[in-house]
């Protein structure tokens, strides 16, 4: 028997919990909550609505309900110390410590980690705390992407062909970033394909599950603005149409090598979900960023085909392990795809902007996998929020069938609703080819 506790309120939490509960062993699920998410709350034997910056209350919970372990889901609990928190009362956490996790809540500190340790695939790139070098910095670049040093929900980052033209379009978002953030970072761009590649660690073991493609644009092929993500695919070889074995190795390698450095700087074990943002350039696999638990969406493309019991991943990430434990996931291909309010991404005086807040119907699916995020269940059924609704994933033995899957599925939720149909597609997969073509030559 396992008493868990899950500390998280999305999408990705519920596949999570999900997850957990497939397990072989007799498990108690508990929830710590901001919001009440209802499918995590129908897993749960316990459930506790709070904030994640409250660890008293947290702490409490968990003591509580004689709590074995702790899995965190979001960044935000991993930012407050939780791990931390829950260490001292001797409640070891699927997810790492407050400085370990600087890897995703401090841009700057991981582009200095792979400086400071001469780890291959980092951009090259300054921080700065005022303007004064910036403009001297950006015209050595053929292309600028700008970053805030900080947690962003995945929306912060700005790049020079999308957000901004010029290299004086780029001064004035610095002088923005620097109103709200101590320091911005100044990074060349890169031009490639990009893959997530959520890896476990217990440490000093690092293990890789399939590669996926994320879509961070709020409409159809690509435009409109960053989102914390549309949709997902993962393909049945446990590659991306576009990418080689040799560009998952590398994208392993690099999470190695990172894991080993943090253990050098901090002093302490990395221990958790270390998701890495890769792009695949002329030059290689390049780093564009860490994240210091399971992606959302990606971690519905990967979780729902994980074969060996999570509950038995988690211990051995906690107990240092991982080396000693086969990961094995399903040949299966996956595409996820969010309902978002109509009016997500969009103005606030867009005459869509108050779908935001409505009520949605959910008819009764089969053969997919519905996942609930940032809804809101009340006594007369359930309402939207101001972001990502529902996840809805397909599964098949091939790309095609589990695109058609998931959109099948969506003509089943009923509101002011929209999502983007053409994630998982040929003709978008066709795109990603050709592009990476061109930039392999």
């Amino acid at each position: 028997m396992y008493n868990i506790l899950l500390i998280g309120n999305g999408a990705r939490e519920h596949v999570i919990a999900e997850t957990v509960k497939r397990s072989r062993h007799e498990i108690n699920l508990f929830s710590c909550m901001k919001s009440n998410n209802p499918g995590i709350a129908s897993l749960s034997e316990k459930v506790m609505l709070g904030s994640y910056s409250n660890l008293e209350d947290i702490c409490g919970f968990a003591k509580e309900n004689n709590i074995d372990f702790a899995i965190i889901g979001p960044e935000d609990p991993l930012n407050n110390g939780v791990v931390d928190a829950l260490l001292k009362e001797h409640i070891p956490s699927v997810g790492p410590t407050k400085s370990c996790a600087r890897l995703e809540t401090s841009k700057m500190f991981t582009r200095d980690l792979l400086d400071k340790y001469n780890i291959p695939g980092n951009a090259r790139f300054r921080v700065f705390s005022a303007l004064d070098g910036i403009p001297e910095f950006i015209a050595e670049l053929d292309g600028i992407v700008l970053k805030p040093d900080g947690l962003t929900g995945g929306k912060g980052v700005m790049v020079q062909g999308d957000h901004f033209r010029t290299r004086e379009e780029a001064m004035d978002k610095c002088c923005d970033i620097l109103e709200e953030h101590e320091s911005v970072i100044v990074e060349e761009k890169f031009d490639g394909e990009e893959f997530s590649l959520q890896c476990l660690c217990d440490g000093t073991t690092v293990v890789a599950t399939p590669p996926v493609q994320d879509h961070k644009r709020r409409f159809v092929e690509d435009k409109g603005p960053n989102t914390g993500g549309m949709g997902s695919y993962s393909m049945e070889d446990h590659l991306l149409p576009f990418m080689t074995e040799k560009d998952v190795v590398a994208g392993l390698e690099i999470t190695q090598k990172v894991a080993d450095a943090i253990r050098k700087e901090t002093g302490e074990e990395y221990k958790g979900i270390m998701y890495g943002g890769f792009i695949i350039t002329k030059d290689g696999v390049k780093l564009l960023e860490y994240n210091a638990r399971f992606g959302d969406p990606e971690a519905m493309n990967t979780l729902p085909l994980l074969k060996t019991d999570f509950v038995d991943v988690c211990r051995a990430i906690i107990e240092g392990k991982l080396s000693g434990l086969t990961i094995e996931c399903e040949k299966k291909a996956t595409v996820c795809k969010y309902i978002v309010p109509k009016g997500y991404g969009l103005p606030k005086d867009h005459p869509d902007a108050k779908s935001t807040s409505a009520r949605i119907a959910v008819d009764s699916v089969e053969d997919v996998n519905l996942y609930y995020s940032s809804v809101d269940k009340r006594d007369d059924g359930l309402y939207m929020t101001t972001s990502r609704a529902i996840g809805v994933v397909g599964i098949a033995d091939n790309l095609e069938d589990a695109e058609k899957k998931a959109e099948q599925a969506i003509a089943s939720i009923q509101g002011p609703v929209d999502h983007r149909p053409d994630i998982g597609t040929k003709k978008l997969i066709k795109k990603r080819i050709e592009h990476m073509e061109k930039i392999r030559g």
